[in-house]
């Protein structure tokens, strides 16, 4: 699936750019059980991405930077750089969750006392879901491997929240909530992989936009969180980059 990223005005007017189609399930591809949309415009400073989240009973509880924000109900975006990629997640209070990825075959091209794995207490990761007999170790995913930085922040990343309701409050129901992250090239400098930055008129990144929801049923937290994505992966996995969304950079203004 493509989608075409336009230049923005200044200030932004989030009416005027086009959304996505309603998310589906991650591995079905089909419609979310509740609505979610989100939307995509660039300038000379910045990428700006925008969620929408319908939600009758708005919840968040962690409130520390770098929690694990997936425990909970939550927007995400991944962002491909072929040989790395960047994870960002945020709930309704605002709290954010960051992961700098990288391949592990790709390591020697980004060694660096940025990512010295040891200094930074970097992990092994091999994807999200069914690492079990022959692939415990590696995950499901041909390549196998990443080393993830828990402690890397996105340099000059804002971040906002917006809601249509009532948080942390049953006893009203409530529309949903807004989040609005941007992303400053200047930080993308890993990610760039031999594109400009900013970006020029046909540029393509592979970006991933999606949802996970914490539900109850019968008194028990359904297990695996539904997700709703964009694109569907066919599989329970966010950590696919060949299949997130083609997002096309476009000169044209809005």
């Amino acid at each position: 699936m493509t989608y075409t990223c336009h230049r923005s005005t200044s200030p932004i007017d989030w009416s005027r750019v086009p959304q996505s189609p309603r998310f589906v399930d991650m591995v079905s591809g089909e419609p979310g059980l509740l609505d979610t949309r989100a939307a995509a415009v660039w300038d000379d400073e910045a990428l700006h991405v925008r969620f929408w989240s319908e939600e009758p009973f708005i919840e968040a509880h962690l409130t520390e930077r770098d929690s694990l924000i997936f425990l909970e109900s939550d927007i995400e975006l991944f962002i491909d750089g072929g040989d790395c990629y960047y994870e960002f997640e945020m709930n309704a209070l605002g709290t954010i969750y960051e992961v700098f990825f990288l391949w592990r075959d790709a390591y020697e091209k980004f060694r660096s006392p940025e990512f010295d794995v040891h200094a930074r207490n970097a992990l092994t990761f091999g994807g999200d879901y069914d690492r079990t007999g022959t692939t415990f170790w590696r995950g499901t995913h041909p390549r196998g491997i990443r080393w993830a930085f828990l402690d890397w922040d996105f340099p000059g990343l804002r971040a906002s929240v917006e809601i249509d309701g009532h948080l942390n409050d049953r006893t009203q129901l409530s529309r949903g909530w807004w989040a609005t992250v941007s992303l400053p090239w200047q930080g993308m400098k890993h990610l760039a992989n031999g594109r400009s930055l900013p970006p020029t008129e046909g540029d393509t990144w592979r970006m991933f936009f999606g949802r996970f929801e914490k539900l109850m049923s019968g008194g028990s937290e359904v297990q695996p969180h539904p997700a709703w994505t964009w694109s569907p992966h066919g599989i329970y996995d966010t950590h696919r980059p060949e299949h997130w969304t083609e997002v096309r950079f476009s000169e044209s203004p809005l």
